[in-house]
């Protein structure tokens, strides 16, 4: 009897581990499939440039801005709890967005998207952490993070299957058939769990920080159309900044604060953050824009696109884990600025192929970057834990998570204001400013047929080149970024206290 109860104990976790593997899988394939099915969205759904933008922030902003309070909120009134009530609210959204009128509404379903995701995501995790120790648990950690990467790998070309067969709606009743597998598993197999020291969720700081993202991602998206010096685009900014400073203020005078500010008198922990950052601008973003520029610009179908798009992610399948086994050689910092540099040199590389060029030509550069990027991603979550003491892991975790998922969420709304600009910067300066910023926007988008509409005299042969020409300036721009980077992770992770951790970065890995 004995021997059988240790085994069905065994096999319940690891039924546990396969319900929160499920529900990861599910939040990158929302993500990177409404990337390949925007255009088909845009045109059966309409709206305005903006609104086109909040189809993808919005699931992002409040994904990463409601993630460490989600994970106060597990603490407090169970973990087992927050996740059911995440992945069954996942599902339940996912499936209305099939059912969207309007590109409103769907915009709205797809931000409470992003709030349930937050809240499957750090209840599956504090339930995993409370369900395996030692080794054990940062083997299901792995494979968590594993099977987000193959929902960000698999993503592109499973949606554009789907497109094709049955329609861009369909990628979504995917994904319901995932959150309710999840939650049937999670119901059975995950136990409860609470944190009897908890004292609630610190709601000041939560509204204040969510509120901060919100304002700043809407003013940058609101700038290209009206402008820099518009007054509702200054409102928006200010707001922001005067929300951050109460954030902050909040966080220095409650007893039990959601993001412990002393943290970051660790530079190594600030190294971290910057490459938590890091895949936000060198890689998420043109998870979002490639689609478009294949689609839009190039010409070619959805299926196509999302098989060009593997060779982008399919890295992370498999070096996440040879990054873990070169930290039997080399330091931590190493593989992960070693990996930037390479990522760097894709961007720069990307940045001298024209729209138009054979698709092998383009496809080596992404492979590139793909390559760089994935030798950080497998390291950086030991590494948020490793940099700061022991007793700190879990704060450390979720500010982690924070700025990674926050991070691409701003990144997507500053990366297609700056490819609006440098469209604007090539248009006929003639044109009246409405027509200018109109036609820059929705080029950004992909949308050729609508930006040669605005701008009357410009069609497909002259929007093209320009087109290129500015996204080429931005892979430049986003090369640079991804070099300062790199050599801020050389200078702040390469230090002997690193060593410490080396362990339990290795293990992670």
């Amino acid at each position: 009897m004995p021997s059988h109860s240790k085994s069905s104990g065994t096999t319940t976790k690891w039924l546990a581990l396969l319900a929160v593997c499920l529900a990861a899988a599910a939040m990158p394939l929302t993500f990177t499939g409404t990337a390949v099915a925007l255009p088909s969205i845009g045109r059966a759904l309409g709206g305005s440039p903006v609104a086109s933008a909040w189809v993808t922030n919005a699931f992002m902003l409040t994904f990463g801005s409601t993630l460490m309070a989600a994970g106060a909120l597990a603490d407090s009134y169970g973990r087992k709890q927050i996740f059911l009530a995440g992945v069954g609210s996942f599902a339940v959204f996912s499936l209305a967005l099939v059912f969207a009128p309007d590109i409103v509404i769907f915009d709205l379903l797809r931000a409470a998207q992003g709030f349930a995701a937050a809240a499957a995501f750090s209840g599956g995790m504090a339930a995993l952490a409370q369900e395996f120790d030692g080794e054990e648990r940062l083997r299901a950690f792995s494979i968590v993070g594993t099977s987000f990467g193959v929902g960000l790998s698999l993503g592109p070309v499973a949606s554009g299957l789907m497109i094709e067969a049955f329609g861009w709606r369909s990628i979504f009743l995917a994904v319901v058939v995932f959150a309710f597998l999840a939650f049937a598993l999670g119901w059975h197999a995950l136990k409860e769990s609470r944190d009897p020291a908890s004292r609630g969720l610190d709601w000041g700081g939560a509204l204040s920080f969510t509120a901060a993202l919100g304002l700043f991602t809407y003013g940058i998206l609101l700038a290209p159309e009206r402008g820099w010096g518009d007054f509702g685009v200054v409102t928006l900014l200010t707001g922001a900044s005067l929300l951050l400073v109460i954030f902050v203020a909040i966080e220095r005078m409650v007893s039990r604060p959601m993001l412990d500010l002393s943290l970051f008198a660790y530079p190594r922990f600030v190294g971290v953050q910057l490459l938590a950052a890091a895949p936000a601008y060198g890689f998420v973003v043109l998870l979002i824009l490639l689609p478009g520029r294949f689609i839009g610009i190039e010409g070619l179908r959805e299926i196509a696109a999302g098989m060009l798009m593997i060779a982008l992610s399919a890295p992370l399948l498999i070096l996440p884990i040879a990054a873990g086994l070169l930290t039997r050689w080399f330091r931590p910092a190493t593989i992960c600025g070693t990996g930037l540099l390479i990522s760097a040199g894709g961007l720069f590389w990307l940045a001298q192929i024209p729209a138009g060029a054979p698709l092998w030509m383009i496809a080596l550069p992404m492979l590139t970057i793909g390559t760089g990027i994935s030798l950080p991603w497998g390291l950086m979550d030991g590494l948020a834990v490793s940099v700061v003491p022991k007793e700190r892991a879990g704060m450390a975790t979720g500010i982690f998570s924070t700025t990674r998922v926050a991070g691409e969420g701003v990144a997507l709304a500053v990366v297609g204001a700056i490819l609006s600009m440098l469209i604007a910067g090539g248009l006929d300066a003639n044109a009246p400013p409405a027509a200018i910023a109109t036609a820059a926007q929705r080029l950004a988008a992909g949308d050729i047929t609508m930006a040669a509409n605005a701008m009357p005299g410009m069609d497909r042969v002259a929007l093209v080149p320009l087109y290129s020409q500015a996204f080429s300036n931005l892979l430049l721009l986003l090369t640079g970024i991804t070099l300062l980077t790199a050599i801020v992770v050389f200078i702040f992770l390469r230090t002997d206290a690193e060593e410490t951790f080396e362990g339990e970065v290795e293990g992670s890995a």
